[in-house]
């Protein structure tokens, strides 16, 4: 005599279930990417032989991998300032591109930023960031305010101005406790930087953050190479 047995429902064999249950496949964990030098340059960084930025550009030396700023500078943080789109048209018809631009820092006198186009949306993030990384240079803080006059690296050691393309960016020594008086996409830049306190005057097209990005880097430039 044979017997028949009932299930419940969601009981059962697996895949007898709803739609959506069942084993669900392991999330795949991102492998970090083993950086192989390519450059004489990358092959001292990566041995030990030179062990900061500051000895690179006294030096001279062009930094041509982004792995050799990631070796040096492990705490890098990256962040898309803008994307969009560019458009034009061809022989074949409309063509479209993605622009983006990635802004990275320690927030503890290192900033670089990096545009990048690409057909696709992550490559040209992609590309942003590498050359955001390329472009990473030393901002020396410090406090040139004659209102403060403490030792603590909160702001800017003297004035400084900076072009980039129709975009005049200025930014002066604060007291420590004012903050950054500046725009929201500005003032996020000049906190990767580092700084804390400062006063900013901006003349230009500064809503086109191609050109406004560049002339912040401008000026941080300026507290190195000046100072």
């Amino acid at each position: 005599m044979s017997q028949t047995t009932q299930t419940k429902p969601g009981q059962g064999s697996m895949g007898q279930g709803k739609p959506g249950q069942g084993t669900r496949r392991p999330k795949r964990e991102a492998v970090e990417e083993i950086w192989v030098p390519k450059t004489i340059l990358g092959q001292k960084v990566n041995s030990g032989e030179i062990s900061s930025i500051e000895e690179i550009l006294e030096a001279g030396l062009r930094i041509q991998e982004a792995g050799i700023i990631k070796k040096l500078l492990p705490d890098l943080k990256s962040e898309v300032v803008d994307v969009g789109i560019i458009q034009k048209m061809t022989s074949n018809g409309q063509s479209t591109r993605f622009k983006a631009i990635v802004a990275t820092g320690n927030e503890n006198g290192y900033l670089g930023i990096g545009q990048g186009k690409s057909k696709q949306m992550r490559i040209a993030i992609e590309k942003a960031t590498n050359q955001a990384f390329l472009n990473v240079s030393p901002v020396k803080l410090g406090c040139g305010s004659w209102e403060c006059r403490c030792d603590q690296k909160h702001s800017v050691p003297f004035k400084i101005r900076g072009k980039g393309g129709s975009v005049t960016i200025e930014i002066i020594p604060a007291p420590r406790g004012l903050g950054l008086v500046a725009g929201g996409k500005i003032k996020r830049l000049l906190e990767l930087a580092g700084l804390k306190d400062a006063w900013t005057t901006a003349k230009g097209s500064t809503p086109t953050m191609n050109s406004t990005s560049k002339a912040i880097l401008d000026c941080l430039r300026q507290t190195f190479s000046q100072g």
